[in-house]
């Protein structure tokens, strides 16, 4: 079993990677999304995401059954703010923060198997407006999924750590405060420009 984790900047290149995953057969529940609220015009305007700890943001997210974008909630993530949340990731990174363990939504994609320099740069890009996708899979299925991550454009993680240390950043702080909707905006949408 592989887990497979990539973050795009922006929202709609995760919504069709993950129908493109659901198309291919890939189960909802072995697909997870954590993207800013700020990113998604369904959720854009909705205040009422459920503090860390409560769960009752991501109830039917476990099941899974109806496909992964129709089981979006929401969430609060220290650090980042509210996400639209789906999936194992954010229901493993709610535990560890409704139990008091260290590490939250970094520790949950460290326990994911990416690494930890990688958690740190995808942490710090969802909390600038990126949205993260995680997928489990059997190794059998692993090359077929990586492809499928790939077509969406997925940001290059070493090249992000580089492009955020340039500005100061150094690592994903939890305790920082969380980007407001005009300054997650004006970072993706600088990021895109660019990339343009």
């Amino acid at each position: 079993m592989q887990t497979i984790t990539k973050v795009y900047d922006r929202y709609l290149q995760a919504q069709n990677a993950v129908k493109e995953l659901e198309a291919a057969g890939i189960p909802s529940s072995e697909i997870s999304l954590l993207a800013n609220k700020a990113v998604s015009d369904r959720h854009e305007d909705v205040e009422d995401a459920s503090p860390a700890g409560t769960g009752a943001a991501i109830g039917a997210v476990a099941g899974g059954t109806a496909g992964l974008l129709t089981g979006l909630g929401l969430m609060a993530i220290p650090g980042v703010g509210p996400v639209v949340a789906a999936g194992w990731l954010a229901a493993t990174a709610l535990g560890a923060l409704a139990g008091g363990a260290t590490g939250g939504i970094v520790g949950a994609l460290v326990d994911a198997g990416v690494s930890e320099d990688h958690a740190q740069v995808y942490s710090e890009a969802v909390r600038r407006g990126g949205t993260l996708l995680s997928v489990r899979t059997s190794d059998s299925l692993a090359p077929r999924v990586q492809a499928i991550l790939n077509r969406h454009q997925p940001i290059d993680p070493a090249h992000r750590s580089d492009e955020y240390r340039k500005s100061g950043w150094n690592t994903f702080d939890p305790l920082a405060e969380p980007y407001d909707a005009d300054e997650t905006r004006d970072d993706r949408n600088d990021r895109i420009r660019r990339a343009s």
